[in-house]
């Protein structure tokens, strides 16, 4: 594996308080923007607000800044663009219903491309009940991965690794959902499936750095190194790969950003900070949990 590192010894665990004071901050955030959005005070996406869509066919195809521009030209704001190129559709949702919206994008569509022969093959009411059963099923998916983590973790390791793991994983979604919030960008289907995604990568680097300090428990039962020794020992020895992994997968959602097109912007710049914040939690928020709950019981296994 690629070395990017030397050998390291890091007291990384020397600095729990000041890391979980932070991240109770960040987990705060993200509570609170929970209760923003569930008062609708958030900038909420038609799937949540509620709305109109439009799906428009073409004769050819069409790019997004191409239907972006038209749009512009009819005033109507608050506009969500989704493309499949592959049936030479646009999907068009608008947040809210706005006097003779659909007729105005109709209009503009027909004398700006006509020669790409736009025709709305249909149209869907997205109302309130819609978008408050949206984020129930949202946030029940956020908490069926949560409890899957949980039970996952539990079965693999030990019961404290679980909930290090578990409020690792749950940091990590409250941190993105905060920021989002905080820089009011738009809380969509789209950023959930980020979050999931998110949720799933924090886990993978969490597992890392647990696997190796289970490797390395033998070590305290033998009373030759604390457990918060262990710990630190155990994190600086996987840190090379850890950065390693997240350098390459963050270089991947950079690329997205910047050329996976509009409808990726957000998802791949929630998976940046997913990204940051995963690799922080992974090493200042699991294995601290972990050695306040075990300390005690892992040391005497």
């Amino acid at each position: 594996m690629i070395q990017i590192l030397g050998k390291t010894n890091i007291d990384f665990l020397g600095k729990k308080y000041f890391s979980l004071g932070l991240s109770c901050l960040m987990i705060i955030l993200g509570i609170f923007a929970i209760f923003q959005i569930h008062a609708g005070n958030a900038n909420l996406g038609v799937d949540f607000a509620g709305g109109l869509s439009l799906q428009v066919r073409f004769s050819q195809p069409v790019t997004l800044t191409e239907i972006r521009a038209v749009l512009d030209k009819t005033g109507i704001k608050e506009v969500d663009i989704q493309e499949l190129p592959t049936e030479k559709k646009i999907l068009i949702k608008l947040k809210k219903q706005q006097q003779g919206a659909q007729d105005r994008i109709e209009k503009s569509l027909t004398e700006n491309l006509s020669a790409k022969e736009p025709i709305i093959e249909s149209i869907t009411e997205i109302g309130p009940k819609i978008g408050e059963r949206t984020k129930r099923d949202a946030l029940l998916a956020i908490l069926a991965a949560t409890a899957g983590i949980l039970i996952y973790i539990a079965i693999r390791f030990r019961f404290h690794f679980s909930i290090g793991a578990t409020v690792a994983t749950f940091h990590d979604v409250m941190a993105v959902l905060g920021i989002f919030y905080l820089l009011d960008k738009e809380i969509n289907l789209i950023f959930i499936s980020a979050l999931l995604t998110i949720a799933g990568y924090s886990l993978t680097d969490t597992v890392v750095v647990f696997d190796r300090i289970r490797e390395n428990l033998g070590k305290v039962a033998k009373g030759a190194i604390t457990l918060e020794a262990l710990m630190n020992k155990s994190i600086n020895e996987v840190l090379s790969r850890t950065i390693v992994t997240s350098l390459t997968t963050f270089l991947s959602a950079v690329a997205l950003f910047f050329f996976g097109g509009e409808v990726l912007h957000d998802f791949a710049f929630a998976m940046m900070l997913g990204i940051i914040v995963g690799t922080y939690s992974s090493i200042f928020v699991a294995s601290p949990v972990v050695l306040f709950l075990g300390k005690n019981s892992l040391i005497k296994r």
